[in-house]
């Protein structure tokens, strides 16, 4: 077994093999996962053939200087929104070669967390060259950091294992 839990793994290996058939390229836009999709998409034998990049853009400065997202998004809505995840992931696309970015903003806690935005929130955007959109949000709950961020890497993996399945 590697770095992460098996079925990370499993998951992780399932997206490479179908974004490789497709002959498609993946980039990742994290904030409070850190790196830890790239990683667990990396953590595949023959992953270079399918992730061309990832940012980690844990500040706002870094999501505006990396990834273009605006200051009126994150004043106007916060960095955990679906406006901020949607940006990011558009951001993700146009700064790469990939076919498909994948973006997450949340809240990993122990702390951070408002009755607005409680830990365990977290928002995902999935962007496609053609144009396919996925967002969601979750609410995993205050169930620890490392599982919130497991968590959202799961969410992660299976939105681009959904959209490997549409037509380009």
């Amino acid at each position: 077994m590697g770095f992460y839990p098996a079925d990370i793994e499993a998951k992780a290996a399932a997206v490479i093999a179908a974004y490789r058939d497709l002959g498609w390229m993946i980039s990742t836009a994290e904030s409070c996962t850190g790196g830890l999709i790239a990683g667990a998409l990396t953590e595949i034998a023959g992953s270079s053939a399918v992730v061309d990049r990832g940012f980690v853009t844990y500040t706002n400065q870094a999501k505006m200087d990396l990834i273009g997202v605006t200051a009126k998004t994150l004043e106007g809505f916060g960095a955990v929104s679906r406006e901020t995840a949607l940006q990011m992931a558009h951001g993700a696309l146009m700064r790469s070669d990939a076919e498909v970015a994948v973006a997450v903003t949340g809240i990993a806690g122990p702390g951070g967390g408002s009755p607005e935005k409680p830990v365990g929130l977290v928002h995902l955007a999935l962007k496609s060259r053609s144009g396919l959109i996925d967002q969601r949000e979750m609410r995993y709950g205050d169930i620890g950091r490392d599982q919130v961020r497991l968590a959202t890497v799961r969410t992660a993996l299976e939105m681009l294992t959904v959209a490997a399945q549409v037509p380009a």
